[in-house]
């Protein structure tokens, strides 16, 4: 466990950069429910938006610049921008000496993110990436199973996240904003998924297009990936699904775990189930907020100076997996 050395701090005073559905929806509400953490201002490029949400949540200060939302009385930032935006505002949360929970993708270049990576280490801040999928309790339990190799030898990770989401006037169909579609945005939680069930990847391949809604940015991609030490990963993804079974599927040479009604939803009752050679099928319901359990885990993680659980380097990792699948479906 990595320690930063700077004086421990009681209490988070977060900011918000980016005011956008999922700041509002998701963060806000989550952040409210921990006693050691509090809202305090919030940074828009549009006053209006950043006052009126102010005014919602009860945050004391909202700006439209961003060097003077740094100024405020905040000691830890989460970037909710648009991706494009990423990039300067760590670099400068990290100048200002604020520990950082960063969207995903972390940047739109791999050369950003490991400068992002660089700065927040010189600076002696830390660096989290938003992945809140691998908090979700059915998640650790099965990566715990893994890791008892309990299922035997790993063969191969199954992993699919469908949704559909037409063309329009949001920043993921803005290519220059978001990098790209729905490799960019849903892509990126799989890939990170397959490292931490099935370690680093030494080869990705795969396909992106669009079949569906024709745009800037692709609607469907498909990938395979290698793992360092052996068997295989899949996923896909889609902005292109009205109806999709997505799920999870860990399959090892002596049983199998199935995470099902956990991706693409949000407040149910997700399914895990255990089969394992020479024992009765298991099976497990619960309903956990992934986005409750990262904040958690964060807010100790900042209040302690100690690494994050998902880190920049993680953030930068999974951005030049991204890059690498997308440089060969260029070909």
């Amino acid at each position: 466990m990595i320690k930063i050395k700077r004086p421990k701090i009681k209490k988070l005073t977060w900011g918000i950069a980016g005011c956008g559905y999922f700041a509002e929806n998701s963060f806000i509400p989550g952040l409210a429910s921990l006693r050691r953490s509090s809202l305090n201002s919030l940074y828009s490029h549009k006053l209006n938006r950043a006052q009126q949400l102010a005014e919602k949540s009860g945050a004391k200060g909202f700006y439209d610049d961003y060097d003077k939302f740094l100024s405020s009385d905040i000691n830890c930032v989460y970037v909710s921008s648009v991706n494009s935006d990423h990039y300067e505002q760590v670099i400068k949360a990290a100048g200002a000496r604020k520990h950082i929970l960063c969207e995903k993708p972390l940047a739109i270049t791999s050369d950003q993110a490991a400068e992002m990576v660089d700065v927040c280490k010189q600076n002696k801040v830390l660096l989290a990436v938003n992945y809140v999928h691998r908090f979700h309790p059915h998640v650790v339990k099965a990566k715990g199973i893994i890791k008892n190799q309990t299922l035997g030898k790993l063969v191969s990770i199954n992993l699919n996240f469908n949704m559909d989401f037409a063309p329009g006037s949001n920043f993921r169909f803005n290519k220059k904003l978001s990098g790209g579609g729905a490799f960019r945005d849903l892509g990126t939680h799989m890939i990170d998924l397959l490292r931490y069930f099935g370690g680093e990847i030494s080869e990705i391949n795969g396909y992106m297009d669009n079949l569906v809604y024709k745009s800037d940015v692709d609607d469907f991609a498909a990938g395979i990936v290698q793992f360092n030490n052996g068997g295989y990963g899949y996923f896909n993804v889609s902005y292109n699904n009205k109806k999709a079974f997505n799920r999870i599927e860990i399959i090892g040479h002596k049983g199998a775990i199935s995470i099902e009604n956990f991706i693409g939803v949000k407040n149910q009752s997700a399914k895990l189930s255990i089969l394992v050679d020479g024992a009765t099928k298991m099976s497990f319901r619960k309903r956990g907020n992934k986005l409750l359990f990262l904040l958690k885990s964060i807010q100790r993680s900042f209040l302690k100076n100690e690494e994050p659980l998902v880190t920049g380097e993680d953030g930068l990792i999974n951005m030049k997996l991204m890059e690498e699948l997308e440089r060969k479906c260029r070909k």
